[in-house]
């Protein structure tokens, strides 16, 4: 008879086991498919040193102590099968055109995803899975760029583009680096992003959890826009990404970002969404969020550096460059409204002057 108990009793233990991996495989960060806007980053790493920061406001890491950032650095998703890890290592790798035995490697968790992403209102567990995976090259200058690379000609990063994923590098205070993400299957890309953020911390390098955290509230408030907007005619990511870094940019170069009023950057949003010819297609109640967020990224004291003011025009400039059928539609439109309304305007000179 307890031989009979104990069989029993080791069937339900495998069984408990077998539902909570189960359980396990299917906590995914994932989302449905987004526009993704094609960036073309070639820089090669180069050294960089990097000082710890003792204030209370960063973030501490239990990664590798050995992450400098002199060598690129890449962040493994810990739910990959070892294939998987091979094979997501050899994608971003030769996508950055980098010797293996250059790189350094992390490997990201859920509890990464709960320290770094819940605080801005995510809802990732220790258990939640984690499969997008990124590379980060240290650069001296050309910006914030990132690249989505296809993994066996798919790209499985359903959510998060390549514009919001460097919007959000540049709120973090990020600078200058080049960035590559992958996954082995569908997956909205925020374990890659808490990636970038281990990276940094692991290095020493002084991002703080306030920052991360309005960096975070940008993605996936960009995210949603976007969404909200997908397919309307007249609407793509590019545009709205560089309206949003149009506005830091403008807000930045100011004498004292944090003494702007809310006014202040409501006119600077209202101008840089009309620029963008989002301006009736974002809804106030978007808009109002945006101006919201921008005031949260101004009080930081992120925007009084010079590096973000940098950072801010080169992004703009690269979004516009990387998307030149669309900005390029946007003046010639703007081009031609400005000669009809110039020809209204001499008709009604010519009327006046005839009596």
């Amino acid at each position: 008879m307890n031989f009979k108990k104990m069989i029993f009793a080791i069937s339900i233990g495998l069984m408990v086991g077998g539902a909570v991996s189960i359980r396990e495989m299917h906590a995914l960060a994932d989302s449905n498919t987004n526009e993704n806007v094609n960036d073309s980053s070639s820089s090669s790493a180069v050294n960089s040193s990097s000082t710890s920061n003792s204030n209370d406001d960063n973030v501490d890491s239990s990664s590798s102590s050995q992450v400098t950032l002199s060598q690129p650095v890449l962040t493994l998703g810990t739910s990959l099968t070892n294939s998987e890890e091979s094979e997501v290592a050899k994608t971003l790798e030769d996508a950055a055109n980098v010797d293996s035995s250059n790189v350094q490697t992390i490997t990201i968790d859920g509890a990464d995803l709960v320290q770094y992403l819940n605080p801005s209102g995510d809802s990732f567990t220790d258990n939640s899975g984690v499969w997008s995976s990124a590379l980060i090259q240290k650069t001296n200058n050309g910006g914030i760029n990132v690249k989505i690379v296809d993994y066996n000609g798919s790209n499985n990063i359903t959510t998060i583009t390549q514009n919001q994923y460097r919007n959000a590098a540049l709120t973090a205070g990020i600078t200058n680096a080049n960035i590559y993400v992958t996954s082995p299957r569908s997956i909205d890309g925020s374990g890659a992003l808490a990636g970038v953020y281990v990276a940094y911390s692991a290095a020493g390098n002084s991002l703080s959890q306030k920052n991360i955290n309005n960096a975070q509230e940008e993605q996936n408030l960009l995210s949603n826009i976007t969404q909200s907007n997908k397919g309307k005619d007249g609407y793509t990511d590019s545009q709205l990404n560089n309206a949003v870094a149009g506005a830091k940019q403008e807000i930045a170069d100011s004498k004292n970002p944090a003494s702007l009023s809310r006014q202040d950057i409501a006119d600077i949003v209202d101008k840089e969404l009309k620029k963008n010819g989002l301006n009736n297609i974002v809804t106030q109640n978007q808009a109002n969020q945006i101006i919201s967020l921008l005031q949260k990224i101004a009080a930081s004291g992120v925007m009084d550096r010079q590096s973000f003011k940098d950072q801010a025009s080169k992004l703009s400039q690269n979004i516009q460059d990387n998307a030149k059928n669309i900005f390029n539609k946007l003046k010639n439109n703007k081009g031609l409204w400005a000669k009809v309304k110039q020809f209204f305007s001499d008709i009604a000179t010519d009327l006046q002057n005839l009596f």
